[in-house]
């Protein structure tokens, strides 16, 4: 053994939890997530195709985008490993749309705020801010995340505390 003294720098480490991990091919149903040209999608359509003599089974992914709806197609032969994308959704409690777009959020487990999301474009932007506008019992929006990105993908009615 060396009596050298070592150092080492920790500070900047994170808790090691991967934002994907591998599933095999054949493995993956409809409806389930995979990561397709480095994207989180969500699996719309799939089918298994039987090769040659000495060729694998191959599969076809045809998957959506969670967050941009952009459609993603790759064939993996079914014995591969794919990355399947870590996705967690939770509720939040809208407390204001902000005029730049930015809408204020509260974790409802925690009561902490989060005011770093952007109202969604399009329909579901426009269905939320008239909901916020008109209604006092409180809009819930569900945020779902996966790979380092978060967005805003639905919104009900808070319940009626009666």
């Amino acid at each position: 053994m060396s009596d050298t003294e070592h150092d080492h720098e920790f500070s900047t480490g994170d808790s090691g939890a991967a934002a994907t991990y591998p599933k095999q091919c054949s493995a993956i149903r409809k409806n389930e997530f995979v990561m397709i040209k480095g994207r989180p999608c969500k699996v719309v359509e799939m089918s298994t195709s039987k090769t040659g003599k000495h060729g694998h089974a191959k599969v076809h992914l045809v998957a959506l985008d969670i967050f941009s709806n952009k459609k993603y197609e790759d064939i993996c032969p079914s014995t591969h490993n794919m990355d399947v994308p870590v996705v967690k959704r939770k509720e939040y409690q809208v407390l204001s749309v902000n005029d730049d777009g930015y809408i204020s959020l509260m974790d409802l487990e925690t009561c902490d705020t989060k005011d770093d999301l952007k109202l969604p474009e399009g329909e579901l932007g426009d269905q939320v801010k008239e909901a916020v506008e008109k209604d006092d019992n409180g809009i819930l929006v569900t945020v779902v995340s996966a790979c380092g990105e978060e967005a805003i993908l639905g919104w009900k009615n808070m319940p009626n505390k009666d």
